[in-house]
C-alpha cells in the first residue's frame, strides 16, 4: 500500500509538470500582460461585458481578441427614461407630457439616431412612489442612458445621483420640469443637467414684471403648497418688493382641493390690482371660475402649466371675458425662424399629437422637443453617451462660433461633415447658463376670448436676468458637494 501511494504521488507530480508546460505555451503569441480594463461607467443599457472581459483601448491585444470585440461600438438601442406624472397631484397632465417625450425621439431622432442607436422610451410613474423610485427605476430597472426631467424632488436624493455619476460616468439628464433646482447647480459632468424652462423663480418674477407693466400697484400672491410653485412665489414677493409693488397677502393653500371659496373671498376683500397664481392648470381654473361666479373681476398672472388643455377646460371658455385679464408668465418661441417652421408643421401634423393634446404653442410641447433635439445633437457631437462628454458637447453644438442651423437632420448633417454647429432651436439662442439653464425669453402670454391663447408680450430681459439673479436661490455646498437650499 506504501508503494501504491507513492506511484500516485510520482503520477500526480508528473501530471502538475504537463499542465504547467501546457499553460507556458508560447509567448511570443501573447502580449507579456494585458491587465484587465476597469468597468466602463457609461456602458450603454445593453452592454453585459464584465470588468474583466475587456481590454482599454490603448491595450495590445490582436484584432481577433475579445478586447477588441468589446471595445467596438454599441448598436443596442439608446433608453431614454421620462420620470412621469400618471398619478398624484399632476397625475391628469401625465399622458400629454409623455407625448412631449415620445414626439421628438419617434418622430424626429429616430430617422437617423445619434451614433445610428434607436433611442427607445421607457416611462416611470413618480406621483405616487416618489421621485427618488422612479430616478431608482429608471437606473436599476431600465439602465437608463437618458433620464428626462429630474424635478422639484431632486434636493432628496441628490446625495445618490452625484455618486452615480461619480462612478459611472452616467446617466444624462435633459429636463423639462428642473426649475425647482437652484441655478448653480447642474450644467457639469459631475451634475449634468441642462433644463429647458429656465427657473421656477423665473416665473415669478416674470409675472411681477408684467405686473408693473401694466401699472399694477398691488398684488396677491395664491400658491399651492409644491415646492416649485412656493419656490416661484417666493421669487414673486422678493421681486414685488424690489420694484415697488404692494403685496397685500401671501396665500399658501394644499393642492388638489375640489373649492377654494374661501381663499377667493380673502382676494374679494382685498381688492388687489393683480392676482399672481403659482398653482396648477386644474386649481387656477377652478380659482378663477369660483371668483367668477362671486363676481369678481380681476387681472389674473399664471404660470406655465395654464397653457395646458385642464386649465381652460376647468375654467370654462365663458369665463375668459367676464375678467380684466387672464394670462401667464412664462417664457415663448420665436415664430420667425425655420426651427419654429419645421416643428409647428410636424408637432400639428402627426396623428396622436395636434390632433389630441393641443396645438404647438403649447410650451411643453416645444420646449421638450428642444431640449431632446438639443441633447441628441450633442450626443452626436461628442461621440459618446458619457456625461463628462455629453455635458460640454451641450454648449458648444448651441453655442457660437459655428454653422447655425435649426433642425434635427441639418443639424446631424454638418456634425457628421465635421463642422462646428450653433443649434438654434424653437426657444431660442441654445445658450445655457454655467448651471445648466437655458437662456429662454421671458414673456407673457394672455389667453383669447375663445381660450386660445394670443400673442406673446416680450418682457425687458436685461431688467428681468437683474432681478432674478438678485432674488434667486443659491445651494450652498461644502468641500465634499453636499449642497442646502
Amino acid at each position: 500500500m506504501k508503494n501504491n501511494k507513492r506511484w500516485m504521488q510520482v503520477i500526480a507530480l508528473i501530471f502538475g509538470f504537463v499542465l504547467i508546460a501546457s499553460a507556458c505555451g508560447n509567448d511570443d503569441d501573447a502580449p507579456s500582460s494585458v491587465e484587465p480594463s476597469a468597468p466602463d461607467s457609461s456602458a450603454d443599457a445593453g452592454d453585459t461585458a464584465d470588468a474583466g472581459d475587456t481590454a482599454d483601448a490603448g491595450d495590445t491585444a490582436d484584432a481577433g481578441d475579445t478586447a477588441d470585440e468589446a471595445a467596438a461600438p454599441s448598436d443596442e438601442p439608446v433608453i431614454v427614461c421620462e420620470l412621469a406624472y400618471y398619478t398624484g397631484e399632476f397625475g391628469e397632465y401625465g399622458p400629454a407630457l409623455t407625448a412631449d417625450v415620445r414626439f421628438p425621439i419617434e418622430e424626429v431622432i429616430n430617422e437617423d439616431p445619434p451614433l445610428g442607436r434607436e433611442w427607445r422610451l421607457v416611462s416611470e410613474d413618480l406621483g405616487t412612489v416618489g421621485e427618488p423610485q422612479a430616478a431608482r427605476a429608471c437606473l436599476d430597472l431600465h439602465d437608463a442612458d437618458v433620464i428626462v426631467s429630474i424635478a422639484h424632488g431632486y434636493r432628496t436624493y441628490r446625495p445618490f445621483m452625484i455618486e452615480h455619476w461619480a462612478e459611472n460616468d452616467s446617466p444624462i439628464v435633459p429636463s423639462v420640469h428642473g426649475g425647482a433646482i437652484p441655478g448653480n447647480l447642474g450644467g457639469t459632468a459631475a451634475e449634468p443637467i441642462f433644463r429647458a424652462q429656465g427657473l421656477d423663480e423665473a416665473l415669478g418674477t416674470t409675472g411681477i414684471l408684467y405686473a408693473e407693466s401694466i401699472g399694477a400697484s398691488s398684488v396677491v400672491i395664491f400658491a399651492t403648497q409644491v415646492e416649485g410653485f412656493q419656490l416661484a412665489a417666493n421669487a414673486a414677493q422678493a421681486a414685488a418688493e424690489s420694484v415697488g409693488i404692494d403685496v397685500l397677502d401671501r396665500i399658501d393653500a394644499p393642492a388638489e382641493e375640489p373649492s377654494y371659496r374661501a381663499q377667493v373671498e380673502r382676494i374679494a376683500d382685498l381688492n388687489p390690482d393683480v392676482v399672481i397664481l403659482q398653482v396648477g392648470p386644474v386649481e387656477a381654473g377652478t380659482i378663477i371660475k369660483q371668483a367668477a361666479e362671486a363676481g369678481l373681476s380681476l387681472e389674473w398672472i399664471g404660470e406655465t402649466g395654464m397653457v395646458l388643455q385642464e386649465f381652460v377646460e376647468t375654467m370654462g371658455v365663458d369665463v375668459i371675458d367676464t375678467q380684466q385679464g387672464i394670462g401667464f408668465a412664462a417664457f415663448t418661441f420665436d415664430d420667425t425662424t425655420p426651427a419654429w417652421d419645421y416643428f409647428s408643421a410636424a408637432w400639428d401634423g402627426a396623428p396622436g399629437y395636434g390632433d389630441e393634446f393641443g396645438p404647438a404653442t403649447d410650451l411643453y410641447h416645444f420646449s421638450t422637443y428642444d431640449v431632446l433635439v438639443h441633447t441628441a445633437l450633442a450626443v452626436e457631437a461628442a461621440g459618446s453617451l458619457k456625461a463628462s462628454e455629453w455635458a460640454p458637447a451641450m454648449r458648444a453644438v448651441g453655442s457660437a462660433p459655428g454653422t447655425v442651423c435649426y433642425t434635427y437632420l441639418e443639424c446631424l448633417e454638418l456634425i457628421r461633415a465635421g463642422e462646428d454647429v450653433d443649434y438654434e432651436g424653437v426657444t431660442g439662442s441654445g445658450d445655457y447658463t454655467a448651471g445648466g439653464v437655458n437662456n429662454v425669453t421671458s414673456a407673457y402670454t394672455p389667453f383669447n376670448s375663445d381660450g386660445t391663447t394670443g400673442t406673446a408680450v416680450i418682457l425687458d430681459p436685461v431688467r428681468s436676468l437683474e432681478i432674478i439673479d438678485a432674488i434667486a436661490t443659491q445651494a450652498v455646498c461644502d468641500d465634499d458637494n453636499n449642497c442646502e437650499w
